[in-house]
């Protein structure tokens, strides 16, 4: 009773006004924080970020006017992704044509987005209503609840060539492949592409080469040659993506306290014998290329943190621009929520659907602790242009 009547006053709270976008939660016990969402999201907020009372929505976007949400200064920063985006476009990320419950993409309109905010270079724009509809995804949970995790460009040792310390092969997509492409047992255990020249490198621990693929991309440093590069991302085997978490979880006989990816590597290092099972559960197998340069997604352009964002091209265009609600996370809980603009620009095995999005962390070791630290819900619109009978009754 005591938690309703608090989840109840901060609601109250809430909507009349008193809570404000950016507002730090006092730490009652049940940790509810609020956001200054649209009108019919004043709702508040669990620890992990998701809304307490929101209701199911039927479609995958709904539309909203845009003054019912906040908005961001457009920086530096911003504009220097959003020009980049443009190549994205150019670049051929997207394709006109219907997507999985599209609320209407074009080229030109997408585009047409993303000049307008680079116009309003160095400003907090409280105009954009007039020219811009957003389209809230039903998230998660078809509650609006969108899941964010982060993603991080590694960096891994390697050999060029094979010895008894870097004796696990990092491939290249075997382009001469025929049929289906091979699983991950078949590649890593039974090697079935050994051989066929398409090994780029060696490293000493298959979970490196795990959570290398996980990312997409990676940094290595090959201790025989000297050489630094980057390893991007090449292509799948098609196989669906298997979280190996959930082979934990299915097993109780295996004592685990942590299925991070730390908590992980730690269990897998003190039980070697189960290395192989424990990463074969996910079939789903990643093909690398060298290149130089920075880490660059599939929108072939360099990923910028925390506005590169991986998502589904079915509900998220590579190309369209994105208004988010951004959990910001202090000791594992969101504490409030913050406006921002996130580009898709990549695409990952691991993100599917209209609910979750991959947030790009950075380089190296600070990258990893950023990405890490995200695992946890907030909002998400689609920003597109209003369509022309809107715009004729502005005028």
């Amino acid at each position: 009773m005591k938690k309703f009547k608090s989840a109840l006053m901060l609601a109250l709270l809430c909507v009349s006004g008193i809570f404000f976008h950016n507002f730090t939660l006092p730490e009652p016990d049940d940790s509810l924080a609020c956001l200054n969402l649209p009108t019919e999201d004043f709702s508040p907020v669990k620890r992990n970020g998701k809304l307490e009372f929101a209701e199911k929505q039927y479609s995958v976007f709904t539309q909203m006017p845009l003054d019912q949400a906040g908005f961001p200064v457009i920086t530096d920063e911003l504009v220097i992704a959003l020009k980049q985006q443009l190549r994205v476009l150019d670049n051929g990320g997207f394709k006109d044509g219907r997507l999985a419950g599209d609320p209407g993409f074009t080229y030109e309109g997408m585009k047409e987005v993303i000049e307008l905010l680079i116009s309003r270079a160095g400003s907090q724009p409280n105009d954009l209503h007039h020219y811009l509809d957003a389209w809230q995804s039903w998230g998660d949970d078809k509650k609006k609840n969108v899941y964010f995790t982060g993603y991080y460009t590694p960096t891994m040792k390697v050999k060029k060539t094979k010895d008894k310390k870097y004796r696990f092969p990092l491939y290249a997509f075997p382009t001469d492949w025929e049929g289906a492409l091979p699983s991950r047992e078949e590649i890593d255990s039974k090697k079935v592409l050994e051989g066929r020249g398409l090994e780029l490198a060696y490293a000493s621990d298959p979970f490196d080469i795990y959570v290398m693929q996980l990312q997409g991309s990676g940094m290595v440093e090959f201790v025989d040659t000297k050489e630094r590069m980057l390893f991007r991302y090449a292509g799948e085997n098609g196989h669906r993506y298997r979280n190996i978490q959930h082979f934990f979880k299915q097993r109780d006989d295996l004592s685990i306290s942590n299925v991070s990816m730390t908590g992980m590597r730690r269990f897998i290092a003190k039980h070697p014998e189960l290395r192989d099972t424990v990463l074969n559960f996910n079939p789903s197998y990643t093909f690398f290329t060298p290149a130089t340069g920075l880490a660059k997604g599939a929108g072939e352009v360099p990923l910028m943190e925390g506005i590169s964002i991986a998502s589904d091209p079915r509900y998220f265009p590579l190309g369209s621009v994105v208004l988010a609600a951004m959990p910001v996370v202090k000791d594992g809980k969101v504490t409030h929520h913050e406006y921002k603009i996130l580009l898709p620009q990549d695409v990952g095995g691991a993100i599917k659907g209209a609910g979750h999005v991959d947030v790009y962390c950075g380089n190296g070791d600070m990258g990893r602790k950023k990405a890490a630290s995200l695992h946890h819900y907030g909002r998400m619109w689609v920003l597109l242009p209003k369509k022309n009978e809107q715009m004729a009754m502005l005028e």
